[in-house]
């Protein structure tokens, strides 16, 4: 198996509904272009922002096969979110990125019934992992929402030898200790992409070479200027775009994250829909008042190719 990388941005997509909720896949065509017109060439899909808990296994199956049948042919390449609180629904998932040729596979812990201990986080992902054997396999650490927080360092001595597929960790975690150590783990054997935009200059600086986020869906540019700024040795430059990026997500959230951002999906001509419940999303009001105040910041300048 080919030793993979998650270099540069990654966007971890929103799954588009329709008005009344349903899946809405012909958007997809439209969200891929977007992200190559903003030279983004790694998409994640299904994960948080795809607001994967919130899908049946056949809305998950069809979202894959739609989003491999649009980047066909193109330098878009798909790493799928498998996760799942049932691990035969995760192998399901699992087994088709891989039929359908999936840079990598991904999956978060189950996190209703969580696992109780590092041995059991493992098994999990290595019963969900020896579903796609010729597919790498990144374990997704987001303690935040998952609720399981064990020592993502321990997980990588222990899991080498049972996960063969291991690639390494979508690391969502506020710790940059357990980060340095994941990332200089077996000297540098595994690839750990950040995932906390707003963040993502610290991570750079210890060493990030990847990053997966929400917000490269609709603010690539930001971010890319971010990248170009540390690479180049430009701190001060890098520090303006990081704290616009902090400054964007807090505006965000104070609507309520989802939805404000498929809200700003729309503004920047990518119309994804809403959230779906239990994820709420901004009143027509809101979205307005959303909109100027983006427009007050200098967002749409931030975003301007």
């Amino acid at each position: 198996m080919t030793k993979t990388r998650l270099t540069g941005l990654v966007a971890a997509t929103h799954t588009p509904f329709h008005a009344d909720g349903s899946l809405n896949l012909a958007i997809v065509e439209k969200q891929a272009g977007h992200l190559l017109a903003n030279g983004i060439t790694l998409a994640f899909i299904g994960g948080s922002t795809g607001e994967s808990h919130s899908l049946t296994l056949e809305e998950r199956r069809q979202l894959a096969q739609r989003w491999f049948e649009v980047t066909r042919g193109s330098t878009l390449q798909v790493v799928v979110h498998v996760g799942s609180n049932c691990l035969a629904d995760a192998r399901n998932l699992a087994a088709q990125a891989e039929r359908l040729g999936a840079l990598a596979i991904s999956a978060l812990a189950p996190s209703y019934f969580k696992p109780r201990s590092l041995d059991a986080l493992i098994a999990c992902c290595a019963d969900i992992a020896a579903a796609a054997p010729a597919t790498p396999f990144y374990f997704y650490d987001i303690p935040g929402l998952t609720g399981v927080q064990f020592s993502m360092p321990e997980f990588l001595a222990q899991a080498r030898d049972r996960i063969p597929t291991l690639a390494g960790i979508k690391f969502t975690n506020s710790d940059l200790m357990a980060y340095q150590l994941c990332l200089h783990a077996d000297s540098g054997h595994f690839d750990v992409p950040y995932g906390t935009d707003e963040w993502l200059l610290a991570a750079l600086a210890l060493g990030a070479q990847g990053a997966v986020g929400s917000s490269y869906n609709f603010a690539a540019p930001i971010y890319q200027r971010l990248v170009k700024a540390f690479r180049e040795g430009d701190l001060s430059t890098a520090r303006v775009e990081q704290f616009r990026s902090v400054q964007l997500i807090q505006l965000l959230a104070g609507y309520g994250y989802m939805g404000a951002a498929k809200a700003v999906m729309k503004m920047v001509g990518v119309e994804v829909g809403p959230a779906r419940l239990p994820n709420s999303n901004p009143s027509a009001e809101q979205v307005k008042e959303l909109r100027a105040k983006l427009d007050a910041m200098g967002f749409f300048d931030w975003v301007r190719h």
